[in-house]
């Protein structure tokens, strides 16, 4: 593609060199260079592309993007200077592509937890009526019934135009697209076009990276800040932040909730698990899906196909048949009748709304055995909490390791154990090991008894020390019923 395309709409402060160039390819690794590429050189938390820049002329880089000049220029090199080169990429990555999301009907869903189910099931509730779509989430990206393996939440933006102009090539109507905190902040959003944008909640995570609240509270804001005044913004107003998300965005504001009056809103008549009974502005229809926290994510993906201009019965008849979220409530039921739900609750918040709807259903009478660890390389903060949550809201607490990366997981449980109250320390047991703290669960466990697996969901790996081994939750929970006989 000509230069000039490339670098429409992009403020660029300086230039040296040809401008009559034909790139090949963006990059912003110069190992990725190929001959003819652009190089756009990134500030990292880590490293600066800069200091890479003789590295991707080597290796067949004629156009150089970049915040400061080199010392050295080269006469058969073009040089561009931008104040931002993430921000200035978003643009060109989209102009290279084709601006793919402008062609499509673009939906972002950001907050803490509920990303994921959102786009997931519009995914397939848009498919079930009969649209092609596309799909960018943390489990999977997926063109139509094409499935390509998702390695971030929100990919970079290369990759994200890439897929989007995939799907317009194979005739796609729709994208629905997670939008997380790192990727808001890292502009792996920039340049993009989205029809509507939904925000589920916030609540404590990944202090790790934004170190505080506030600046992870306006990080999420600065998506819906961000919209251009034809996008419908929508916001749960249930949640304390949810009103802040739409203070200063120039798209149209719509409201949904539970506990307050709003645009869309909903009541739970009957729960259980096998699924609960809703009303829907003012329609009653019944849904496979347990929990309130899915009660708030099928509203807002109620409300965002109501947007898009659906039948709303046609939208509640495509709910009803709509089937869990792989990792999100999922059920199994041993032969003796205790009865397994895995999640991925790893954060505070998820926690308790997985153990509040678990306690909401049960009698009272069977125990709930909670197994549970936090990842290592991450917030730290959260861990007392969650060891706090745990134990006050099961029977028996079982704590053990998720993925603990490089960390000892007896110092991630050790932090865990902190948030434990006194009169609670009895309910609680550690384990190191995942798989023997699952088989533990099991062994006390008896017919009617109700055990969690949280954190890991749809997740079939474990992570310790920089090495990834084979592990599924469900698969072990199987392995081991069958291997104990229960």
């Amino acid at each position: 593609m000509l230069l000039e395309k490339i670098l429409y709409r992009i403020p660029v402060l300086e230039t040296l060199g040809n401008q009559n160039r034909d790139v090949s390819q963006i990059v912003f690794d110069s190992r990725k260079v190929s001959e003819n590429s652009m190089y756009v050189a990134m500030r990292g938390v880590a490293v600066d592309g800069h200091q890479f820049i003789p590295a991707a002329i080597a290796n067949g880089s004629i156009v150089i993007v970049c915040e400061e000049f080199p010392t050295e220029i080269q006469e058969d090199v073009t040089y561009i200077k931008v104040e931002n080169t993430a921000v200035s990429l978003g643009t060109i990555a989209s102009n290279f592509y084709g601006n793919p999301s402008e062609k499509l009907t673009l939906v972002g869903v950001t907050g803490t937890n509920g990303k994921t189910s959102v786009c997931t099931l519009l995914f397939d509730i848009f498919t079930n009526l009969g649209y092609k779509c596309a799909l960018l989430s943390t489990v999977e990206n997926r063109i139509g019934e094409k499935v390509i393996l998702s390695t971030h939440t929100t990919p970079d933006v290369l990759t994200i135009n890439k897929l989007l102009s995939e799907a317009v090539y194979e005739d796609c109507q729709y994208a629905f697209m997670e939008v997380s905190s790192h990727g808001i902040h890292q502009h792996r959003t920039q340049g993009l076009h989205f029809k509507i944008a939904g925000f589920t909640n916030i609540t404590h995570d990944h202090l790790d990276y934004h170190k505080t609240f506030a600046e992870y509270l306006k990080v999420k804001k600065s998506f819906f800040d961000n919209l251009e005044q034809e996008a419908i913004a929508f916001t749960n107003i249930d949640d304390k932040n949810g009103n802040v998300m739409l203070q200063n965005t120039k798209a149209t504001k719509k409201t949904y909730a539970l506990k307050t009056l709003a645009d869309y809103h909903a009541k739970v008549l009957e729960s259980d698990f096998n699924g609960m009974l809703l009303n829907f502005n003012g329609t009653e229809f019944w849904t496979h899906l347990t929990g309130k926290f899915n009660v708030y994510n099928l509203l807002l993906v109620y409300a965002i196909a109501s947007e898009l201009g659906q039948e709303q019965n046609e939208i509640l008849k495509a709910i009803s048949l709509l089937k869990r979220v792989k990792g999100r409530f999922e059920t199994i039921k041993s032969r003796t009748g205790i009865f397994f739900v895995v999640d991925y609750a790893h954060t505070p918040d998820a926690l308790e709304n997985v153990l509040d709807t678990i306690n909401d259903i049960r009698t009272k009478n069977e125990r709930l055995i909670c197994v549970f660890g936090c990842g290592g390389d991450r917030d730290h903060s959260k861990r007392p909490e969650m060891g706090d949550i745990a134990t006050q809201k099961s029977t028996l607490a079982i704590i053990t390791s998720d993925n603990p990366r490089s960390e000892d997981p007896a110092s991630i449980i050790k932090d865990i154990e902190a948030g434990v109250q006194a009169q609670n320390y009895s309910k609680h047991l550690s384990v190191t090991d995942r798989k023997e703290a699952i088989k533990m669960a099991i062994k006390f466990a008896e017919g009617g008894d109700i055990v969690l697996v949280a954190g890991k969901g749809h997740e079939t790996y474990q992570e310790i020390k920089g090495v990834r081994s084979h592990f599924d939750d469900k698969e072990v929970i199987s392995e081991l019923l069958e291997i104990m006989g229960k």
